[in-house]
């Protein structure tokens, strides 16, 4: 079962698309500029700092779930 839950999330992580992140109005105001490269950073640091809450989650998570699962801590 972990090696499919494993395999799965490598799966995920590779073939994931990329995500264009940015409002309306940033995108109006950066689609004018030549080359483009001020909205690839802006696009990233939106998609950055919306990976960080799923992070937090996912530790926290994990915790709990390590902490449920230890020897004797059952009632």
């Amino acid at each position: 079962m972990k090696t499919k839950i494993v395999f799965i999330s490598i799966l995920v992580l590779l073939f994931s698309l990329p995500a264009e992140a940015q409002c309306a109005m940033c995108r109006a105001v950066l689609e004018s500029e030549e080359g483009q490269e001020t909205a690839k950073g802006i696009n990233n640091g939106i998609v950055y700092l919306m990976i960080i809450p799923y992070v937090l989650i996912a530790v926290v998570g994990y915790f709990i779930y390590r902490n449920k699962k230890k020897p004797g801590s059952q009632q």
